[in-house]
């Protein structure tokens, strides 16, 4: 017994424990939460998808992550973090197969609800356990390593869709191709991960309940910023594609966007904290929300090759820098009080993502395409600008 429990406690080699991470990554968000969106054009033509439709399925995702979210990040999970990590990519891998076997409204819901719920276990908890060993091996500089997983898992699944597309494929094998690969990325992630600590850390271990976040005016401002933020971004991450499909002259592109797309997203975080190193965060996160207002606006007042990938690189180049940003800002602010102020943003960024999707696919169906709900998108992330710079 004290040599099993001397081998949970030893630091793990920190490249192994941060490719491990980057591989759950991958599976649990990268293709658990945005391969939605390549799929996304061809489940709308086979089935007459309408885009309010397509809006509510990406939000059932969202509503699951801001569920799955607070539940991990209250301490509610019993048992150890590593089994959660793991039991959620296989759920991810599940939920993502699954789609590709029915062809009803409800079932897409409840699959992507759970999806969601999947992909925020394993993002909270693949920090709790991956970060914690690199903290313990002095190599918390791999954590940008670490979130490379969101752009690389976005990148190879829409390599594999694209491919799939080109070989005549339709959407439900790109679902079950797409499960099949989360599924041999979580046997990578379970041969890479470091055992951790069956306890949960006593920060996580109180329940939700008892005072309220801290009342700082700076940090109610970071959560209406980061709100915003979940809501600008994930109107044109959910209908890019289908964006550039509904152009004639751009559906050449459609098998590639989505990859650029992922290959910027993979270095975002180790650039935008490197600038908010020189910076500050508040100044790193407010020209980050504006430098992807741009790329929100190019998706639908510059319809050309350049003003695609422009959306394309500005959007992916930022989403997943802002995300680490805020939280970053959020615990400098939490006076320690952490675990409640981790639950407000989440909440927040959830309700912001929830919104955006049903609100662009109704504005969509009534107007004909997404240019106004992308206006109000990019003046979203204007406002958060605001809010964070001060």
């Amino acid at each position: 017994m004290a040599h099993a429990t001397a081998l949970v406690h030893r630091p793990a080699r920190p490249v192994r424990a941060a490719l491990g991470g980057l591989v759950a990554l991958a599976v649990g968000i990268g293709i658990g939460r945005f391969v939605y969106t390549p799929i996304l054009p061809p489940m709308m033509a086979a089935l007459g998808l309408s885009p309010f439709a397509a809006g509510l399925v990406a939000s059932a995702n969202f509503a699951g992550y801001l569920v799955g979210a607070l539940l991990a990040a209250g301490g509610r999970l019993p048992g150890g973090q590593r089994a959660w990590l793991l039991g959620g990519l296989w759920a991810s891998a599940i939920t993502t197969a699954a789609m590709g076997l029915t062809r009803a409204l409800p079932a897409f819901l409840a699959l992507r609800f759970a999806g969601g719920a999947a992909s925020a276990v394993v993002l909270i908890l693949v920090s709790a356990v991956v970060l914690e060993r690199l903290a313990e091996a002095g190599r918390s500089d791999l954590s940008a390593l670490l979130f490379a997983g969101v752009g690389t898992g976005v990148a190879a699944s829409a390599v594999l869709v694209s491919l799939l597309r080109a070989a005549g494929d339709g959407w439900a094998a790109l679902w079950l191709a797409s499960g099949g690969l989360s599924a041999v990325g979580a046997l990578a992630a379970g041969w890479l991960v470091p055992a951790a600590d069956a306890r949960p850390p006593a920060a996580a271990a109180r329940p939700l309940a008892g005072e309220p976040p801290p009342r700082d005016r700076r940090l109610l401002r970071l959560a209406l910023a980061y709100g915003l933020f979940g809501f600008g971004y994930v109107i044109t991450a959910t209908f890019l594609v289908a964006i550039v499909r509904g152009d004639s002259a751009l559906r050449p592109l459609e098998p590639v966007v989505w990859v650029v797309f992922g290959l910027a997203a993979a270095p975002s975080v180790a650039l935008w904290t490197a600038l908010a190193r020189r910076t500050g965060i508040p100044a790193a996160f407010a020209l980050a929300a504006l430098t992807e207002a741009l790329g929100v606006l190019a998706s639908v007042t510059w319809p050309s090759r350049a003003g695609v990938f422009l959306a394309a690189v500005l959007v992916g180049g930022t989403f997943m820098g802002l995300t680490a940003l805020g939280l970053v800002r959020g615990r400098e602010l939490a006076r320690g009080e952490a675990r409640r102020v981790l639950a407000l943003m989440t909440s927040a960024f959830g309700l912001g993502q929830i919104l955006g999707p049903t609100f662009a696919g109704a504005l969509s169906d009534r107007l004909g395409s997404f240019l106004v709900p992308s206006i109000v998108a990019a003046a979203a992330l204007a406002t958060a600008a605001v809010l964070a710079r001060r």
